[in-house]
């Protein structure tokens, strides 16, 4: 799929025009650019993260000739998979949308247990 493709797709599930797609898909775009370009991660939960890996020069070895090389040091862009991605992936099946529960409300007993304690559990012993 190409980002023509994507913002087709994005502008019919969302039932907005293509032009409203292609501003969310951009601004989406260059806030994470923005951000992981400062140094702070983002991750983008059952998506992937994003993150900037800074390596410092080293000295390597150049395989054909056996002679030791100095490497310099570079900023590298990284993105990782997260599971749920990773799980829809390589199964073959898209990811099913699950609603948010709510969690039941506490109910307020009025009445009070009068002293009732549950019986204490024995440690085992070591020796």
């Amino acid at each position: 799929m190409n980002r023509s493709q994507l913002l087709n797709e994005l502008a019919d599930r969302n039932e907005v025009s293509r032009r409203e797609a292609d501003e969310w898909l951009t601004s989406f775009t260059e806030l994470i650019t923005a951000t992981v370009a400062t140094g702070e991660d983002v991750a983008i939960s059952g998506f992937c993260k994003f993150r900037r890996i800074d390596r410092p020069a080293r000295m390597a070895r150049n395989p054909a000739t056996g002679e030791t090389v100095r490497v310099a040091a570079k900023r590298v862009a990284r993105i990782t998979p997260l599971k749920a991605f990773k799980d829809a992936v390589l199964s073959g099946k898209a990811p099913k949308k699950t609603a948010a529960k709510k969690a039941p409300a506490k109910k307020s007993s009025a009445k009070k247990t009068a002293g009732k304690k549950a019986p204490a559990k024995k440690a085992a012993r070591r020796r």
